[in-house]
């Protein structure tokens, strides 16, 4: 059966590093039988500079009838970082109820953590940040615009049912990885959201009893990523927090070039949406140079939400070996090869 793929390869490097994913898949799909159909959408900050929309009007009911999205990166310089992910990516995640983002971050062989002591494989956590809601809502707004008595309100938004599904991933997460989990609060400061986030977590936990768990504040939390990463196994964020997270989770183990994502409708009911995170790095894109390994990650991903799980561990085993040695991985990292020689690399190293 052919599995369809949206290709929004976006802005910069996303459409350097889109286009490396698209070369090892085809790799990947020959050895393994895949059927993957793509097709690509120029969706981004260069087509709402000609039209003032990031994407069409009917761009999510164009989705729907795809099995996943590869996301390259959004951005660029002379489009508000707000305009770009709420005329894109946001309606994307919210339209097709992709309520976890789904972040792992381990340390791999040849890319040498910041943090002293830690070596290939001692950091493998897992953040699952809520998706949809929390402190990311759209109600509030600004008053007296322009008046020395201007104001700004955001107003964040948790419900009993988006904690307890993102909860139960976590959980279901963690009982299949070391059966640890931490849940990140800020009860002491966060008078309202924050008790509730705990209370609905802890009822959800019940459920788990496999798994040990505690809560803790987000701010000793972000301290003991740094200081003893190697004890963590699965975080559970919301939207805020999980986004903090996340991206220090990545820069622990070394780069954030490498860090994947998925955005994901866990039930298959809509389709999931698979990124890399790194952005879409203007400073660099047009160079050669940009690190695919986020991307490829990103497909890896993509392949077990798709049901692939042989070719995923595959991929996965080509992108490690890549990341081993000097020659093959980018000089973000470490190494002396541009963005087609570890494609190259990866895709011809895909079985080997």
């Amino acid at each position: 059966m052919t599995q369809r793929i949206a290709v929004i390869p976006g802005d910069g490097i996303g459409v350097e590093v889109t286009g490396a994913a698209r070369t090892v898949l085809d790799a990947v799909a020959a050895r393994h039988g895949l059927d993957l159909a793509y097709q690509e959408f120029d969706w981004s900050c260069a087509r709402f500079a000609q039209t003032g929309t990031m994407m069409p009007e009917d761009g999510v009911d164009t989705l729907r009838e795809f099995d996943a999205i590869l996301l390259g990166a959004v951005g660029w310089p002379g489009v508000a970082d707000h305009v770009s992910l709420w005329g894109l990516l946001i309606p994307i995640r919210r339209a097709f109820h992709q309520f976890v983002n789904h972040r792992p971050a381990r340390t791999f062989a040849g890319v040498p953590s910041p943090l002293a002591g830690v070596g290939p494989g001692d950091i493998d956590i897992l953040v699952v940040r809520e998706n949809t809601e929390g402190e990311y809502s759209q109600i509030g707004g600004r008053f007296n615009q322009g008046l020395p008595e201007e104001a700004a309100v955001q107003e964040a938004v948790f419900t009993r049912q988006g904690i307890s599904r993102v909860a139960d991933y976590a959980f279901a997460a963690a009982r299949a990885r070391g059966g640890r989990l931490v849940s990140a609060t800020k009860s002491n400061g966060i008078v309202h959201t924050m008790p509730f986030w705990d209370e609905v977590v802890r009822s959800r936990a019940a459920e788990f009893p496999e798994v040990s768990w505690r809560s803790e504040h987000i701010d000793a939390l972000a301290a003991k990523v740094v200081l003893a990463p190697t004890a963590l196994d699965v975080i559970l964020a919301s939207n805020l927090f999980g986004d903090v997270l996340s991206d220090l989770t990545a820069a622990a183990t070394g780069s954030i070039g490498l860090a994947a994502s998925a955005n994901l409708n866990p039930s298959g009911e809509h389709p999931s949406m698979f990124e890399p995170v790194h952005g879409s790095a203007p400073d660099i894109a047009g160079r050669g140079i940009a690190n695919p390994v986020g991307a490829l990650w990103s497909v890896v991903l993509m392949l077990e939400q798709l049901g692939h799980a042989e070719a995923a561990a595959d991929l996965m085993g080509a992108v490690e070996r890549s990341l081993a040695d000097a020659a093959t991985r980018t000089g973000d990292v470490g190494g002396n090869a541009d963005t087609a020689a570890v494609t190259q690399f990866v895709a011809a190293s895909v079985g080997g």
